[in-house]
């Protein structure tokens, strides 16, 4: 049984990556679903989330707008550390669980598919960490790209909240570069995917 922390900045294409890992039999944890799920209607978080930030978060469905507040959150850093502070915990325990529920049903590979893996502890539960990286340029314009109502300044805020890929890179086992075509990427997937097939 092999438990990978995947990690990257936003927009590096660790969703792809998680996606081919699914692909070739890996159960994925995802935790920006789990983020989703956490903030629905009624839910802890999202009352601390809304009592906080106020009605102009939340659309007519109660679903907060999530665009709305990264526009708050990333452009204050006191903001997103209390936004943080008010969804990371429950984040984390519902990660925890899940992975406990999958190492009992004695899964050979989990993916634990977290931007903030390194920032928030998580690495310390995983076996390994997997880094996707991309150039700086190329992620800017992917991020662009991905969220249509972004400027230049609001998309290097969002880039810059997070922990420099460099940094990340330190910290990991493996470095998948995701700056050229899927292609590129598939084929750095599938000979990792053999390499562990083989260690183990």
């Amino acid at each position: 049984m092999l438990v990978i922390g995947l990690t990257g900045g936003i927009a590096s294409g660790k969703s792809t990556v998680s996606l081919l890992l699914k692909k070739k039999g890996a159960v994925i944890i995802d935790a920006d679903e789990i983020a989703r799920h956490i903030m629905q209607p009624g839910k802890p978080a999202w009352i601390k989330v809304v009592n906080h930030f106020g009605q102009q978060i939340i659309n007519e469905d109660k679903d907060i707008d999530r665009s709305r507040l990264a526009d708050i959150v990333f452009s204050d850093k006191e903001q997103l550390k209390l936004l943080n502070s008010f969804t990371h915990p429950e984040i984390i325990n519902e990660i925890k669980e899940r992975l406990e529920h999958y190492k009992s049903l004695q899964e050979k590979v989990i993916i634990l598919d977290a931007a903030l893996l390194l920032e928030v502890g998580l690495h310390r539960v995983v076996d390994e960490v997997w880094v996707v990286e991309v150039d700086e340029k190329i992620q800017l314009e992917r991020l662009m790209a991905r969220e249509k109502n972004l400027d230049v300044k609001q998309a290097m805020d969002r880039i810059k909240s997070q922990m420099p890929q460099k940094e990340k890179i330190r910290y990991a086992h493996r470095v998948i570069d995701n700056s050229g075509s899927i292609e590129d990427t598939k084929v750095q997937v599938d000979k990792i995917w053999r390499e562990i097939s083989n260690s183990g």
